[in-house]
């Protein structure tokens, strides 16, 4: 089996933790093979550049998947559209790991400074940041989990208190923002400040969740993953990704939708706003774990009938005033 994945380190890792999931006696005669594919969105990132909506990170490896280069392809679910490519399906998704959101460098919200600065490059996480706190600066950081890391490191602090970078000036970020998930699979829990609560900084559909995609009718790379595949999580994400798609989200939208089985039913958190943070809504809404696309739809219904359709018009035309 041809595993295709993206070759940054976290996705790697990521890939690896799959294929480690997977038993040996599943494979078949021809074992296991981890194919690299560079995606648009690789390309954009070296180039210090943002750009296309979140396919960039997927549409080479469904590619891969189409021409028969890869068997299976690994993706970070939240990357993966609302529209899947004719030919192809997402399997489900593999067991969770935690979907908050962290802060690092500081220990809590409250400890960052007034008019304090946050590195993040999700317009979410902005919005939400700016939401609690509206005295931040929300300072534009990419890169991979490495690179956002360095930067941070590369502010020290002086012995007076003030934040100066190694150039001697002020420093840029007296915090980052990161996904719990991908510190703690490249192994780095150790860096985390503290947790964002995921019922007030809800996280992106599918955020911490590996989705596995193949082509569709593939019973032999279906049936080599079926044993791996964790159904709380497939429904959970099934249900995020159902209401992004229902209320059209873009990357451009500040969008959080965070789903957990609640006893016998799922319940799910939505949360929509303006990149300012200076308005939004937010819902939850509990529904039946085998129904998860209706769940997402209803909440979807719910969220427009209190504003969010409205809020995301008007998020979309202020990302598009600030490019």
């Amino acid at each position: 089996m041809r595993i295709g994945t993206r070759g940054s380190a976290l996705a790697l890792a990521q890939t690896r933790l799959v294929t480690r999931m997977i038993p040996e006696a599943d494979l078949g005669e021809g074992g296991l093979e981890l194919v690299v594919v560079e995606t648009s969105g690789d390309r954009l990132r070296a180039a210090t550049r943002a750009g296309g909506d979140k396919s960039r990170w997927v549409a080479e490896l469904e590619y891969a998947l189409l021409g028969g280069e890869v068997d299976l392809a690994v993706h970070s679910a939240k990357d993966v559209p609302g529209e899947i490519v004719d030919g192809l399906e997402l399997l489900g998704v593999v067991e969770r790991a935690p979907a908050e959101d962290v802060l690092i460098g500081v220990g809590s919200l409250e400890e960052l400074p007034e008019g304090g600065s946050v590195g993040t490059s999700s317009v979410r996480r902005g919005a939400q940041l700016l939401a609690a706190r509206p005295d931040l600066e929300v300072v534009s950081l990419r890169g991979n989990v490495d690179t956002r890391m360095r930067k941070l490191a590369q502010e020290v602090t002086s012995s007076n208190g003030t934040t100066s970078n190694r150039d001697g000036g002020r420093g840029r970020f007296d915090a980052i923002v990161l996904a719990s998930a991908g510190l703690h699979r490249l192994g780095r829990e150790r860096d985390i400040g503290c947790t964002l609560e995921a019922a007030r900084f809800v996280p992106a559909p599918g955020q911490g969740a590996l989705a596995l995609q193949a082509r569709a009718g593939d019973t032999a790379v279906s049936a080599a993953v079926e044993g791996i595949l964790d159904r709380d999580a497939t429904a959970c994400v099934t249900a995020e990704r159902a209401l992004a798609r229902a209320l059209d989200a873009s990357c451009n939208t500040p969008l959080g939708a965070h789903a957990r089985t609640a006893g016998r039913d799922l319940s799910l958190r939505a949360w929509v706003g303006l990149p300012d943070g200076s308005e939004w809504v937010a819902d939850e809404l509990l529904g039946d774990p085998h129904e998860p696309g209706e769940l997402g739809r209803l909440m979807a219904e719910r969220m427009a009938a209190i504003g969010a359709r409205e809020l995301l018009r008007r998020a979309e035309e202020m990302a598009v005033e600030r490019g």
